[in-house]
């Protein structure tokens, strides 16, 4: 098991909350971005530099994940893909992508994207809270409990 992180847009303070479980649980973690990121004191954390350009990153993951492995992304067609390959994908706000809910999450996308390009709707996401660190923090230790049991979180 594994914990991937769609790193170019991950929140710093996610990223902390997934470094500190992976310390607890000696589970490996790579971050995946088209730019250089930052070092870290464990050997449990790797950094893996993509080829700028679209979707590198996402390819890279999609073709290195493992089904029993966690990817934690914003990217809701790299979080599509990851569940249609029978993965684990989670969002830095908390929610869980699954076979479910992510063809859903994936049209609201893209409506929102259309309605945004023709100028009826502007803006994005609200900001990152607290509230969503806290569901974030509580969502990956439910997944985690699971996954470590040798279970598939639902």
């Amino acid at each position: 098991m594994k914990i991937w992180i769609d790193a170019d847009a991950c929140p710093r303070v996610i990223k902390e909350i997934l470094f500190k479980a992976s310390e607890r649980l000696k589970m490996p973690v790579s971050l995946v971005a088209n730019k250089t990121l930052a070092k870290h004191n464990t050997d449990l954390v790797e950094s893996i530099v993509v080829d700028d350009g679209p979707d590198v990153a996402d390819d890279y993951i999609v073709e290195h994940a493992a089904p029993e492995d966690l990817v934690v992304t914003a990217d809701i067609p790299l979080a599509a893909r990851i569940v249609a390959r029978g993965g684990i994908a989670l969002d830095p706000r908390g929610e869980l992508y699954t076979e479910e809910n992510v063809g859903e999450i994936l049209a609201m996308r893209n409506l929102m994207m259309e309605l945004r390009e023709g100028g009826l709707v502007q803006g994005g996401p609200p900001a990152f809270s607290l509230t969503d660190k806290q569901r974030f923090a509580s969502s990956l230790d439910r997944i985690l409990t699971i996954m470590v049991r040798g279970n598939r979180p639902k």
